[in-house]
């Protein structure tokens, strides 16, 4: 019998980094403007680093040079891009001063030509609008950038993602292809579902050498969760970091999908444990932590509809997820405060986010809450308390909630860490450290469950799982500033008879 047409399953442990100039993809480095911001003052600058610094190695070093050589000469548009934006927002500056704006638009770069536009706000203070979609449209959106690498989760610590491109390597399979190739969803809906090896070599168009790496990604028989599906009543399962999977006997929404792709572990659920149909997933915001594509892109057949906080649509630091995700293949709903998304016997409301983004102009980003099975349940994601009577407004609109799911990192990371490529003007360090990525301190936990009129709060682990440490940056010791007060809103939810606890692994709701 021909064994590449026997039938085969992709290993459980099986795991996807989506790349882009061989760099970890998240939304900045592939929405087009943001992208050659980051290109061309966070990768760029990066890559020349590592020969000085011995980074890459002796025997990478080669393969770092070639790899800064081929960007530079491959990606001149984007390079210009990054120069053009950064250039008009110099001339914008300069040179609006609340007169009008129409003899400046000859004078911005032409590679803004046609995909920008200078506008005042009410405070007279003028900033360049870029045109997001057509901006997908144009030669900057370049999906032959794209790849994916896949290789087996060994358990091993991965290297960050913000600072490591992905080198070729022997024991992964190398599929230069955009996120969109049928290949990626044949390969992965191998999950479920069995593919030969014939037919997998076939649509991932492999040679011999690609087939025989593909080989040891797949098994025999799939390994599946026989619980993975309920029958009755409700069920939370946490997945750890932001990421909740709330069922109901029709229904499966999965917020800010995070998830292990590890084997036969008990400490965590993970992609064995997803239903076969996820109806709607829910994203937060665009971090690389809550809309990570190496869980998402696996799952896009699987998936239904993604659920995302509307743009403010030409800001640079705020791009759209709903364009990201739909120029990546999947069904998209934008939604602005107080949307309701209908599911069968519920719904989904979109409600306000606060903070998080380090006080710039960010909209794309929306707490939730859920509504199924006859439970509420308040999804927070990271934002903060520091006004809440925002979340009064959601209880005049909700009603009380059940379970809250809340964030309290608030020593978060700088400013700097996620957008210096974007920042046409510098900050100092003593800004950047003002102006954190945090979240909740207890003071604010306290008062978002008072507004909400929670019964039970359930605070993220923040990052603290083993298997997400190439994204997150946790904490090392135990007694930081941020889990004391996590203990602290601990007390006082006890004091006050509110079931509350700090969440690591997994963990199970059922009613």
């Amino acid at each position: 019998m021909n064994v590449s047409a026997e039938p085969v399953f992709l290993r459980p442990n099986a795991i996807i980094e989506p790349l882009v100039d061989r760099f970890y993809a998240w939304l900045h480095v592939v929405s087009p403007a943001t992208a050659a911001m980051n290109l061309a003052k966070a990768q760029i600058p990066l890559l020349e680093s590592y020969p000085r610094d011995g980074v890459a190695g002796p025997s990478r070093g080669a393969e770092v040079e070639a790899l800064l050589d081929s960007i530079r000469t491959d990606r001149a548009d984007m390079l210009a891009l990054a120069g053009a934006i950064t250039e008009a927002d110099d001339l914008i500056r300069r040179s609006a001063t609340g007169f009008e704006l129409t003899h400046l638009y000859p004078k911005l770069p032409p590679a803004l030509h046609g995909l920008a536009e200078p506008a005042y706000d009410t405070g007279n203070q003028a900033s360049l609008r870029l045109r997001e979609p057509l901006l997908y449209a144009s030669r900057y959106y370049d999906a032959r950038r794209q790849s994916v690498q896949v290789s087996l989760d060994t358990g091993a610590a991965r290297p960050s993602i913000l600072d490591t491109p992905r080198l070729s390597r022997p024991d992964a399979l190398d599929l230069h292809v955009p996120f969109t190739h049928p290949g990626i969803d044949a390969l992965f809906a191998a999950r479920i579902a069995p593919t030969t090896t014939d037919r997998l070599r076939e649509v991932l168009g492999l040679d011999d050498v690609g087939t025989a790496r593909l080989r040891r990604l797949l098994t025999d028989a799939p390994r599946l969760s026989p619980d993975r599906h309920i029958e009755k009543g409700g069920r939370i399962r946490y997945f750890g970091h932001a990421c909740l999977v709330i069922q109901s006997a029709g229904t499966t929404i999965v917020t800010d999908p995070f998830i292990s792709a590890g084997d036969g572990h008990d400490d965590r659920y993970t992609l064995a444990d997803l239903p076969d149909r996820i109806d709607l997933v829910l994203i937060t915001h665009g971090h690389p932590d809550h809309l990570v594509l190496e869980t998402l892109l696996p799952l896009r057949t699987r998936i239904g509809a993604v659920v995302v906080p509307r743009s403010s649509r030409g800001n640079l630091c705020d791009p759209s997820i709903g364009l990201f995700l739909r120029a990546l293949g999947f069904e998209v709903l934008e939604v602005d405060d107080f949307d309701e998304v209908p599911i069968p016997g519920g719904g989904v409301v979109a409600t306000p986010f606060l903070g998080e983004h380090g006080d710039l102009d960010i909209r794309a980003k929306s707490t939730f809450v859920v509504r199924i099975a006859d439970a509420t349940v308040y999804v927070g994601a990271e934002s903060s308390g520091a006004d809440p009577v925002a979340y009064r407004y959601v209880r005049d609109r909700i009603g009380q909630i059940d379970l809250a799911f809340l964030g309290m990192e608030c020593e978060g990371a700088p400013l700097d860490r996620l957008y210096h490529g974007l920042l046409t003007r510098p900050v100092s360090a003593p800004m950047s450290e003002s102006r954190t990525l945090s979240r909740a301190t207890a003071a604010q936990a306290m008062a978002i469950m008072t507004e909400l009129g929670a019964d039970e709060g359930y605070i993220y682990a923040m990052g603290r799982e083993s298997w997400q440490s190439h994204v997150m940056a946790a904490p090392d010791a135990d007694d930081t500033f941020q889990l004391k007060q996590i203990e602290e809103f601990l007390g006082w939810c006890s004091g006050n008879g509110i079931t509350a606890e700090r969440l690591a692994g997994r963990r199970e709701w059922r009613w």
